[in-house]
Protein backbone atom coordinates (compact mmCIF):
# COMPACT_ATOMS: atom_id res chain seq x y z
CA UNK A 1 0.00 0.00 0.00
CA UNK A 2 1.33 3.46 -0.93
CA UNK A 3 2.04 5.74 2.01
CA UNK A 4 0.71 9.27 2.47
CA UNK A 5 0.67 11.44 5.60
CA UNK A 6 -3.00 10.56 6.10
CA UNK A 7 -2.91 6.86 5.15
CA UNK A 8 -3.00 5.99 8.86
CA UNK A 9 -6.68 6.98 8.82
CA UNK A 10 -7.49 3.74 6.99
CA UNK A 11 -6.33 1.73 10.00
CA UNK A 12 -7.67 1.23 13.53
CA UNK A 13 -5.88 3.70 15.79
CA UNK A 14 -5.58 3.64 19.58
CA UNK A 15 -5.22 6.39 22.17
CA UNK A 16 -6.95 9.12 20.13
CA UNK A 17 -9.21 11.56 22.02
CA UNK A 18 -12.94 11.44 21.40
CA UNK A 19 -13.43 14.95 20.00
CA UNK A 20 -17.04 16.10 19.97
CA UNK A 21 -16.26 18.93 17.56
CA UNK A 22 -15.00 17.13 14.44
CA UNK A 23 -15.32 20.29 12.33
CA UNK A 24 -13.24 22.17 14.89
CA UNK A 25 -10.59 19.43 14.78
CA UNK A 26 -10.37 19.61 10.99
CA UNK A 27 -10.10 23.41 11.11
CA UNK A 28 -7.37 23.33 13.78
CA UNK A 29 -5.34 20.77 11.82
CA UNK A 30 -5.78 22.71 8.59
CA UNK A 31 -4.37 25.80 10.30
CA UNK A 32 -1.50 23.78 11.81
CA UNK A 33 -0.59 22.59 8.32
CA UNK A 34 0.01 26.22 7.26
CA UNK A 35 2.19 27.18 10.24
CA UNK A 36 6.00 27.09 10.21
CA UNK A 37 7.57 23.78 11.24
CA UNK A 38 9.30 23.42 14.60
CA UNK A 39 12.48 21.66 13.42
CA UNK A 40 14.36 21.26 10.13
CA UNK A 41 15.24 18.26 8.00
CA UNK A 42 18.97 18.95 8.23
CA UNK A 43 18.77 18.89 12.04
CA UNK A 44 16.98 15.54 11.80
CA UNK A 45 19.68 14.16 9.49
CA UNK A 46 22.38 15.33 11.90
CA UNK A 47 20.68 13.56 14.79
CA UNK A 48 20.25 10.38 12.76
CA UNK A 49 23.98 10.34 12.05
CA UNK A 50 24.80 10.81 15.73
CA UNK A 51 22.40 8.04 16.77
CA UNK A 52 24.16 5.70 14.34
CA UNK A 53 27.43 6.56 16.08
CA UNK A 54 25.83 5.85 19.47
CA UNK A 55 24.75 2.42 18.18
CA UNK A 56 28.42 1.72 17.45
CA UNK A 57 29.52 2.93 20.88
CA UNK A 58 31.23 6.06 19.55
CA UNK A 59 28.80 8.47 21.23
CA UNK A 60 26.23 8.12 24.02
CA UNK A 61 22.56 9.18 23.99
CA UNK A 62 21.12 11.09 26.95
CA UNK A 63 17.36 11.55 26.55
CA UNK A 64 15.38 13.17 29.32
CA UNK A 65 12.65 15.54 30.41
CA UNK A 66 9.13 15.74 31.78
CA UNK A 67 6.73 12.81 31.69
CA UNK A 68 4.08 15.24 30.40
CA UNK A 69 4.80 18.90 29.79
CA UNK A 70 2.43 21.54 31.05
CA UNK A 71 1.52 24.71 29.19
CA UNK A 72 1.91 26.52 32.51
CA UNK A 73 5.57 25.44 32.69
CA UNK A 74 6.45 27.22 29.45
CA UNK A 75 8.40 29.78 31.46
CA UNK A 76 12.05 30.91 31.32
CA UNK A 77 12.85 29.45 34.74
CA UNK A 78 11.30 26.04 34.08
CA UNK A 79 12.89 25.69 30.63
CA UNK A 80 16.28 26.86 31.88
CA UNK A 81 16.19 24.42 34.80
CA UNK A 82 15.41 21.46 32.54
CA UNK A 83 18.12 22.43 30.09
CA UNK A 84 20.64 22.96 32.89
CA UNK A 85 20.14 19.56 34.46
CA UNK A 86 20.51 17.80 31.10
CA UNK A 87 23.67 19.77 30.36
CA UNK A 88 25.08 18.96 33.77
CA UNK A 89 24.33 15.27 33.30
CA UNK A 90 25.93 15.29 29.87
CA UNK A 91 29.01 17.04 31.24
CA UNK A 92 29.43 14.32 33.85
CA UNK A 93 28.84 11.52 31.32
CA UNK A 94 31.32 13.06 28.89
CA UNK A 95 33.88 13.10 31.68
CA UNK A 96 33.34 9.43 32.50
CA UNK A 97 32.90 7.99 29.00
CA UNK A 98 35.34 10.21 27.11
CA UNK A 99 32.65 10.20 24.42
CA UNK A 100 30.49 12.85 22.87
CA UNK A 101 27.03 12.86 24.44
CA UNK A 102 23.97 13.29 22.19
CA UNK A 103 21.48 15.41 24.12
CA UNK A 104 17.79 14.90 23.40
CA UNK A 105 15.13 16.64 25.48
CA UNK A 106 11.76 15.10 26.25
CA UNK A 107 10.18 18.50 25.76
CA UNK A 108 8.93 21.11 23.28
CA UNK A 109 6.10 18.78 22.33
CA UNK A 110 5.54 16.18 25.07
CA UNK A 111 2.07 17.55 25.70
CA UNK A 112 0.10 14.31 25.24
CA UNK A 113 0.04 11.07 27.21
CA UNK A 114 -1.49 7.64 26.59
CA UNK A 115 -3.86 6.38 29.26
CA UNK A 116 -4.82 2.92 30.45
CA UNK A 117 -8.52 3.83 30.67
CA UNK A 118 -10.52 6.41 28.74
CA UNK A 119 -12.38 7.87 31.71
CA UNK A 120 -11.98 8.75 35.38
CA UNK A 121 -14.65 8.54 38.07
CA UNK A 122 -14.88 10.57 41.27
CA UNK A 123 -17.85 10.67 43.60
CA UNK A 124 -20.12 9.09 41.02
CA UNK A 125 -19.08 11.54 38.29
CA UNK A 126 -17.47 10.06 35.15
CA UNK A 127 -15.29 12.31 32.96
CA UNK A 128 -12.74 11.77 30.17
CA UNK A 129 -9.25 10.91 31.44
CA UNK A 130 -6.60 13.63 31.37
CA UNK A 131 -4.54 13.02 28.22
CA UNK A 132 -2.13 15.93 28.41
CA UNK A 133 -2.44 19.66 27.80
CA UNK A 134 -2.64 19.16 24.01
CA UNK A 135 -5.97 17.42 24.58
CA UNK A 136 -7.67 18.59 27.79
CA UNK A 137 -7.04 19.97 31.25
CA UNK A 138 -6.11 18.28 34.52
CA UNK A 139 -8.87 19.78 36.70
CA UNK A 140 -11.76 17.37 37.30
CA UNK A 141 -14.41 19.48 35.59
CA UNK A 142 -16.51 18.60 32.55
CA UNK A 143 -15.66 21.78 30.68
CA UNK A 144 -11.93 21.24 31.27
CA UNK A 145 -11.81 17.49 30.61
CA UNK A 146 -13.69 17.68 27.29
CA UNK A 147 -11.07 17.32 24.49
CA UNK A 148 -10.60 20.69 22.78
CA UNK A 149 -8.98 20.78 19.29
CA UNK A 150 -7.85 24.38 19.80
CA UNK A 151 -5.37 23.06 22.37
CA UNK A 152 -3.39 21.55 19.49
CA UNK A 153 -2.67 25.09 18.32
CA UNK A 154 -1.67 26.14 21.83
CA UNK A 155 0.63 23.13 22.00
CA UNK A 156 2.34 24.17 18.78
CA UNK A 157 2.77 27.69 20.14
CA UNK A 158 4.24 26.47 23.44
CA UNK A 159 6.57 24.05 21.64
CA UNK A 160 7.75 26.85 19.34
CA UNK A 161 8.38 29.21 22.26
CA UNK A 162 10.26 26.52 24.16
CA UNK A 163 12.45 25.65 21.17
CA UNK A 164 13.11 29.31 20.43
CA UNK A 165 14.28 29.92 23.99
CA UNK A 166 16.43 26.77 24.09
CA UNK A 167 18.10 27.70 20.80
CA UNK A 168 18.69 31.24 22.02
CA UNK A 169 20.34 29.94 25.19
CA UNK A 170 22.54 27.49 23.30
CA UNK A 171 23.50 29.96 20.56
CA UNK A 172 24.15 32.63 23.16
CA UNK A 173 26.79 30.58 24.96
CA UNK A 174 24.70 29.13 27.78
CA UNK A 175 25.93 25.66 26.76
CA UNK A 176 29.55 26.67 26.13
CA UNK A 177 31.86 23.96 27.48
CA UNK A 178 34.35 26.69 28.40
CA UNK A 179 31.90 28.01 30.99
CA UNK A 180 30.31 25.09 32.85
CA UNK A 181 29.86 27.39 35.82
CA UNK A 182 26.89 28.88 33.91
CA UNK A 183 25.11 25.56 34.33
CA UNK A 184 25.18 25.36 38.13
CA UNK A 185 21.77 25.12 39.74
CA UNK A 186 21.75 26.96 43.04
CA UNK A 187 20.58 23.97 45.08
CA UNK A 188 23.27 21.60 43.73
CA UNK A 189 25.52 23.27 46.30
CA UNK A 190 23.63 21.36 48.99
CA UNK A 191 24.01 17.96 47.34
CA UNK A 192 26.24 15.39 49.08
CA UNK A 193 27.87 14.90 45.66
CA UNK A 194 28.54 18.60 45.00
CA UNK A 195 32.25 18.34 45.84
CA UNK A 196 32.79 15.50 43.39
CA UNK A 197 30.81 17.35 40.73
CA UNK A 198 32.94 20.45 41.24
CA UNK A 199 36.09 18.35 40.87
CA UNK A 200 34.79 16.95 37.56
CA UNK A 201 33.97 20.44 36.25
CA UNK A 202 37.46 21.75 37.11
CA UNK A 203 39.09 18.74 35.49
CA UNK A 204 37.12 19.21 32.28
CA UNK A 205 38.04 22.89 32.14
CA UNK A 206 41.72 22.15 32.70
CA UNK A 207 41.71 19.44 30.02
CA UNK A 208 40.06 21.77 27.50
CA UNK A 209 42.57 24.55 28.21
CA UNK A 210 45.49 22.11 27.88
CA UNK A 211 44.21 20.81 24.54
CA UNK A 212 43.74 24.32 23.17
CA UNK A 213 47.23 25.31 24.31
CA UNK A 214 48.75 22.38 22.42
CA UNK A 215 46.66 23.09 19.32
CA UNK A 216 47.34 26.81 19.43
CA UNK A 217 43.69 27.56 18.73
CA UNK A 218 40.29 27.56 20.37
CA UNK A 219 38.45 24.25 20.23
CA UNK A 220 35.49 25.85 18.46
CA UNK A 221 33.98 22.58 17.35
CA UNK A 222 33.30 21.54 20.93
CA UNK A 223 32.70 24.95 22.49
CA UNK A 224 28.96 24.60 21.92
CA UNK A 225 26.60 21.65 22.05
CA UNK A 226 23.85 20.34 19.83
CA UNK A 227 20.43 19.90 21.36
CA UNK A 228 17.54 17.90 19.93
CA UNK A 229 13.93 17.31 20.95
CA UNK A 230 11.69 14.26 21.17
CA UNK A 231 8.16 13.30 22.08
CA UNK A 232 5.87 10.31 21.83
CA UNK A 233 4.14 10.03 18.47
CA UNK A 234 0.60 9.87 19.81
CA UNK A 235 -1.89 12.43 18.44
CA UNK A 236 -1.80 11.52 14.77
CA UNK A 237 -3.91 14.45 13.47
CA UNK A 238 -1.29 16.79 15.00
CA UNK A 239 1.66 14.78 13.66
CA UNK A 240 0.08 14.61 10.19
CA UNK A 241 -0.41 18.39 10.09
CA UNK A 242 3.31 18.93 10.71
CA UNK A 243 4.50 16.28 8.25
CA UNK A 244 6.02 18.05 5.27
CA UNK A 245 8.06 17.64 2.11
CA UNK A 246 11.11 19.91 1.93
CA UNK A 247 13.09 21.39 -0.98
CA UNK A 248 16.02 19.37 -2.34
CA UNK A 249 15.33 16.35 -0.12
CA UNK A 250 13.26 13.29 -0.89
CA UNK A 251 10.51 11.87 1.28
CA UNK A 252 8.33 13.18 4.09
CA UNK A 253 9.56 14.60 7.37
CA UNK A 254 7.81 14.99 10.71
CA UNK A 255 8.85 18.55 11.51
CA UNK A 256 7.16 18.69 14.93
CA UNK A 257 10.17 16.96 16.52
CA UNK A 258 13.55 15.52 15.67
CA UNK A 259 12.98 12.13 17.28
CA UNK A 260 9.47 10.64 17.70
CA UNK A 261 8.99 7.40 19.58
CA UNK A 262 6.40 4.63 19.34
CA UNK A 263 4.90 3.82 22.74
CA UNK A 264 4.03 0.34 23.98
CA UNK A 265 0.29 1.03 23.93
CA UNK A 266 0.34 1.92 20.22
CA UNK A 267 3.03 -0.46 18.91
CA UNK A 268 0.66 -2.72 16.99
CA UNK A 269 1.05 -4.05 13.46
CA UNK A 270 -1.85 -3.20 11.19
CA UNK A 271 -2.73 -0.08 13.19
CA UNK A 272 -2.44 3.65 12.66
CA UNK A 273 0.72 4.58 14.55
CA UNK A 274 2.95 2.03 12.83
CA UNK A 275 1.41 2.99 9.48
CA UNK A 276 2.16 6.68 10.08
CA UNK A 277 5.72 6.18 11.34
CA UNK A 278 6.74 3.91 8.48
CA UNK A 279 6.53 6.80 6.03
CA UNK A 280 8.63 9.53 7.68
CA UNK A 281 12.39 10.11 7.33
CA UNK A 282 13.00 10.86 11.03
CA UNK A 283 14.82 8.40 13.25
CA UNK A 284 12.25 6.48 15.28
CA UNK A 285 12.48 4.90 18.73
CA UNK A 286 10.38 1.91 19.75
CA UNK A 287 9.52 1.32 23.41
CA UNK A 288 9.86 -2.34 24.48
CA UNK A 289 8.63 -3.82 27.77
CA UNK A 290 8.28 -7.19 29.50
CA UNK A 291 4.98 -7.92 27.72
CA UNK A 292 6.21 -7.06 24.22
CA UNK A 293 5.67 -9.83 21.67
CA UNK A 294 9.07 -10.36 20.06
CA UNK A 295 7.74 -11.57 16.70
CA UNK A 296 5.51 -8.51 16.42
CA UNK A 297 8.44 -6.28 17.42
CA UNK A 298 10.53 -7.72 14.58
CA UNK A 299 7.68 -7.07 12.16
CA UNK A 300 7.35 -3.48 13.39
CA UNK A 301 11.07 -2.84 12.94
CA UNK A 302 10.99 -4.31 9.42
CA UNK A 303 8.00 -2.09 8.61
CA UNK A 304 9.57 1.10 9.99
CA UNK A 305 12.98 0.49 8.43
CA UNK A 306 12.83 -1.84 5.42
CA UNK A 307 16.09 -0.42 3.98
CA UNK A 308 18.05 -0.82 7.24
CA UNK A 309 19.08 2.81 7.25
CA UNK A 310 21.91 3.72 9.69
CA UNK A 311 20.61 5.55 12.77
CA UNK A 312 16.97 4.91 11.90
CA UNK A 313 15.89 2.58 14.74
CA UNK A 314 16.41 2.97 18.48
CA UNK A 315 15.11 0.32 20.88
CA UNK A 316 14.22 1.81 24.27
CA UNK A 317 13.82 -1.10 26.69
CA UNK A 318 11.86 -0.55 29.90
CA UNK A 319 11.70 -3.92 31.64
CA UNK A 320 11.87 -3.08 35.35
CA UNK A 321 14.64 -3.96 37.77
CA UNK A 322 13.02 -7.27 38.71
CA UNK A 323 12.36 -8.51 35.16
CA UNK A 324 15.18 -7.17 32.99
CA UNK A 325 17.48 -10.16 33.57
CA UNK A 326 14.82 -12.52 32.22
CA UNK A 327 13.12 -10.36 29.59
CA UNK A 328 15.87 -8.37 27.87
CA UNK A 329 18.25 -11.13 26.61
CA UNK A 330 15.61 -12.76 24.33
CA UNK A 331 14.90 -9.38 22.70
CA UNK A 332 18.60 -8.72 22.12
CA UNK A 333 19.09 -12.21 20.71
CA UNK A 334 16.10 -11.97 18.37
CA UNK A 335 17.13 -8.62 16.90
CA UNK A 336 20.76 -9.73 16.74
CA UNK A 337 19.76 -12.78 14.70
CA UNK A 338 18.39 -10.48 11.99
CA UNK A 339 21.79 -8.83 11.53
CA UNK A 340 20.30 -5.41 12.22
CA UNK A 341 22.25 -2.60 13.81
CA UNK A 342 20.05 -0.70 16.28
CA UNK A 343 20.73 1.74 19.08
CA UNK A 344 19.98 0.16 22.45
CA UNK A 345 18.72 2.59 25.08
CA UNK A 346 17.65 1.87 28.68
CA UNK A 347 14.56 3.53 30.15
CA UNK A 348 14.80 2.60 33.86
CA UNK A 349 11.78 4.70 34.86
CA UNK A 350 8.59 3.18 33.45
CA UNK A 351 9.17 -0.39 34.57
CA UNK A 352 9.79 0.67 38.16
CA UNK A 353 6.63 2.56 39.07
CA UNK A 354 5.07 1.68 42.44
CA UNK A 355 2.05 2.91 44.36
CA UNK A 356 2.65 3.58 48.05
CA UNK A 357 0.52 4.78 50.95
CA UNK A 358 2.64 6.88 53.33
CA UNK A 359 2.11 5.90 56.97
CA UNK A 360 2.94 9.36 58.27
CA UNK A 361 3.70 12.90 57.16
CA UNK A 362 1.61 15.31 55.10
CA UNK A 363 0.57 12.58 52.66
CA UNK A 364 -0.46 10.03 55.28
CA UNK A 365 -2.98 7.49 53.99
CA UNK A 366 -3.15 8.88 50.42
CA UNK A 367 -2.01 6.49 47.63
CA UNK A 368 0.63 8.02 45.38
CA UNK A 369 2.77 6.80 42.49
CA UNK A 370 6.51 6.83 43.01
CA UNK A 371 9.75 5.22 41.85
CA UNK A 372 12.62 4.02 43.99
CA UNK A 373 16.09 5.35 43.14
CA UNK A 374 17.58 1.97 44.01
CA UNK A 375 15.36 0.19 41.46
CA UNK A 376 16.20 2.74 38.76
CA UNK A 377 19.91 2.32 39.39
CA UNK A 378 19.59 -1.48 39.52
CA UNK A 379 17.94 -1.59 36.09
CA UNK A 380 20.68 0.56 34.56
CA UNK A 381 23.40 -1.57 36.13
CA UNK A 382 21.83 -4.80 34.89
CA UNK A 383 21.34 -3.31 31.41
CA UNK A 384 25.07 -2.55 31.12
CA UNK A 385 25.93 -6.06 32.31
CA UNK A 386 23.47 -7.82 29.97
CA UNK A 387 24.59 -5.93 26.90
CA UNK A 388 28.23 -6.49 27.79
CA UNK A 389 27.74 -10.25 28.11
CA UNK A 390 25.76 -10.46 24.87
CA UNK A 391 28.23 -8.44 22.83
CA UNK A 392 25.92 -5.49 22.22
CA UNK A 393 26.35 -1.83 23.17
CA UNK A 394 24.11 0.02 25.59
CA UNK A 395 24.31 3.32 23.77
CA UNK A 396 21.92 5.50 25.72
CA UNK A 397 19.57 6.16 28.64
CA UNK A 398 16.09 7.69 28.80
CA UNK A 399 14.92 9.46 31.98
CA UNK A 400 11.85 11.29 33.20
CA UNK A 401 13.33 14.16 35.17
CA UNK A 402 12.97 17.79 36.08
CA UNK A 403 15.32 20.58 37.11
CA UNK A 404 12.99 21.47 39.97
CA UNK A 405 13.35 20.56 43.64
CA UNK A 406 10.53 18.01 43.64
CA UNK A 407 9.99 14.95 45.85
CA UNK A 408 8.41 12.34 43.57
CA UNK A 409 10.97 9.51 43.55
CA UNK A 410 12.32 8.09 46.82
CA UNK A 411 15.90 7.28 47.74
CA UNK A 412 19.10 8.78 46.40
CA UNK A 413 21.86 10.45 48.36
CA UNK A 414 19.37 12.48 50.42
CA UNK A 415 17.42 9.34 51.29
CA UNK A 416 13.94 10.63 50.44
CA UNK A 417 11.25 8.45 52.02
CA UNK A 418 7.58 7.79 51.31
CA UNK A 419 6.74 10.40 53.93
CA UNK A 420 8.66 13.04 51.91
CA UNK A 421 6.56 12.58 48.77
CA UNK A 422 3.79 15.01 49.68
CA UNK A 423 6.29 17.78 50.41
CA UNK A 424 6.83 18.71 46.74
CA UNK A 425 4.90 16.27 44.56
CA UNK A 426 4.08 18.28 41.44
CA UNK A 427 3.96 15.93 38.47
CA UNK A 428 0.76 15.78 36.43
CA UNK A 429 1.18 12.10 35.53
CA UNK A 430 4.31 10.09 36.42
CA UNK A 431 6.98 10.63 39.12
CA UNK A 432 10.22 12.27 37.94
CA UNK A 433 13.78 12.35 39.22
CA UNK A 434 14.61 15.69 40.76
CA UNK A 435 17.76 17.66 39.86
CA UNK A 436 19.88 16.00 42.55
CA UNK A 437 18.78 12.43 41.84
CA UNK A 438 19.32 12.93 38.10
CA UNK A 439 22.82 14.31 38.63
CA UNK A 440 23.63 11.52 41.07
CA UNK A 441 22.62 8.91 38.49
CA UNK A 442 24.84 10.58 35.89
CA UNK A 443 27.78 10.53 38.29
CA UNK A 444 27.25 6.88 39.15
CA UNK A 445 27.01 5.95 35.47
CA UNK A 446 30.13 8.00 34.78
CA UNK A 447 32.03 6.01 37.41
CA UNK A 448 30.79 2.72 35.99
CA UNK A 449 31.52 3.59 32.35
CA UNK A 450 35.02 4.77 33.21
CA UNK A 451 35.76 1.40 34.79
CA UNK A 452 35.41 2.46 38.40
CA UNK A 453 32.30 0.43 39.22
CA UNK A 454 29.23 1.74 41.00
Amino acid sequence: MDWTPDSWRKFPTRQQPAYRDEAGLRAACALLATLPPLVTSWEIESLKSQLDMAASGETFLLQGGDCAESFDDCTPSAITSRLKVLLQMSLVLTYGTRKRVVRVGRFAGQYAKPRTVDSESRGGVDLPAYRGDNVNGLAFDASVRTPDPLLLLRGHERAAMTLNFVRSLVDGGFADLHHPEYWDLEFVKHSPLSTEYGRMVRSIGESLTFMETLAGMRASQISRVDFFTSHECLLLPYEQALTREVPRRSGWWNLSTHFPWLGMRTAKMGEGHVEYLRGIRNPVAVKVGPTTDIDELLSIIDTLDPQREPGKITIIHRMGAHEILQRLPPVIAAIGATGRKVLWCCDPMHGNTDTVVPASGAGKGVPVKTRKFGHILAEIEQAFEIHGKMGTVLGGVHFELTGENVTECTGGARGLSDEDLARAYRTQVDPRLNYEQALELAMLMSRRMSGGGW
